[in-house]
């Protein structure tokens, strides 16, 4: 292989060179650039800039609000083109009871405004910019109604107005919208100070992760026994990531995608680990599912290795669930007809084959009362995050 492969995560460095993968827990007393310079210099000094290759998922992706008209229609659009592109949804507010919502005390990455096919007129008044001035964000945009781009520019400065992603048909129309929302968080990445350093080693453009193994899902069959319908779940220090098949969505949304991806912040094991522990807290099986592995609540408290184990466990169960008809904040899907489940990530370096059949085993008696669970692919080699890079991303 004439070029190297580097994954910057937020607990792992991997660096893939002549297909072997190495990889390098973090130093977080260091900054990423120094960190991975100390670490990797030496290899990378071998190497022209054209031929060195990086993805990164260490800015931990971006925060959205959004806010429209309906569930059935302009959140549930919104918040499927919003999740397919790596955003984080932080809340969604239903505009007819706007004045019911406590505004986030949190800086948002990007509002979103949505609601009404074209030609529909006065969707919007004062309650919704009084709302709006109590919230801090970075980037705002509206892909709604034609009828109401006067009004929300004449009202909110530096408003992005782009075409509206529900058709008079009540289809959706998110490309625009995923464009923008993707080349965000592509931004994102590149403004974090440590991950635009890393431009001293690359003369090519840095991918975000999920982008890069959400791109490799047509090309598993080539490296893995795996069988369609199939998903794959990225576990790291930051986030929770579930790829899948749009075979699998319950939903009335038509996309022309097919693979899409969900991020969820919250449910990393190590940067937002509070998270995940007060996720699991709060989860209606969770104490049953402890009682199971064998262990009592206190070991969400513990910071050893042995926790650890468990919290890996617990974000497998908790993804699983939160695509699951059990839960409603997310996309669900049809996770009964899986044939193969994917796994990759920080977890595939702690849990065991068993452990994992262990926990899916539970999933599946719980909530579908099933004895047969889909096919488990562990990838411990890091295979995946590879596969487009190699062919040229």
């Amino acid at each position: 292989m004439s070029k190297i492969l580097i994954d910057i995560g937020s607990t792992y460095f991997k660096v893939c060179e002549k297909d072997k993968i190495e990889q390098y827990f973090r130093n977080f007393e260091r900054n990423i650039f120094d960190d991975f310079q100390n670490r990797c210099g030496d290899i990378l000094s071998q190497y022209a800039k054209e031929d060195i290759h990086i993805c990164s998922s260490a800015n931990g992706g971006l925060s959205t609000l959004i806010i429209g008209l309906t569930h059935s229609f302009s959140l549930k659009y919104a918040t499927n083109i919003a999740y397919n592109a790596g955003i984080n949804i932080i809340d969604t507010v239903l505009y007819s009871h706007i004045d019911e919502y406590t505004p986030p005390l949190e800086q948002i990455d990007v509002v979103i405004i949505v609601g009404g096919i074209d030609g529909v007129e006065n969707i919007f008044d004062e309650k919704l910019l009084h709302y709006i001035r109590q919230i801090s964000y970075h980037n705002i945009v509206y892909v709604g109604s034609d009828k109401s781009h006067d009004f929300l520019k004449e009202n909110i400065e530096n408003i992005f107005i782009m075409q509206n992603i529900i058709t008079d048909k009540l289809k959706v129309k998110g490309e625009e919208l995923k464009s923008y929302l993707t080349n965000l968080y592509q931004q994102d990445i590149m403004g974090k100070e440590d991950i635009k350093q890393l431009y001293e080693f690359t003369a090519n453009q840095i991918y975000s992760t999920p982008y890069i193994v959400n791109s490799s899902m047509g090309m598993m069959y080539e490296t893995f026994d795996v069988a369609d319908p199939f998903i794959l779940i990225d576990i790291g220090g930051a986030t929770t990531d579930i790829h899948y098949s749009r075979d699998l969505v319950i939903d009335n949304i038509v996309s022309e995608s097919e693979y899409d991806r969900l991020v969820f912040k919250k449910l990393g094991v190590f940067k937002s680990r509070d998270s995940l522990v007060f996720s699991a807290k709060n989860n209606e099986y969770v104490y049953e599912l402890l009682e199971y592995l064998n262990v009592t609540e206190n070991i969400l408290e513990e910071h050893s290795q042995n926790a650890t184990r468990v919290l890996m466990l617990l974000s497998i169960f908790l993804v699983l669930y939160k695509t699951s008809l059990h839960h409603n904040l997310y996309v669900n899907l049809q996770l009964e007809k899986l044939n193969s489940i994917i796994f990759t990530g920080g977890i595939t370096k702690i849990l065991s084959q068993e452990d994992v059949d262990m926990i899916v085993k539970f999933f599946y008696k719980k909530l579908f009362n099933f004895n047969n669970i889909p096919t488990l692919i562990l990838d411990k080699e890091y295979k995946i995050w590879t596969l487009t890079m190699l062919k040229g991303s």
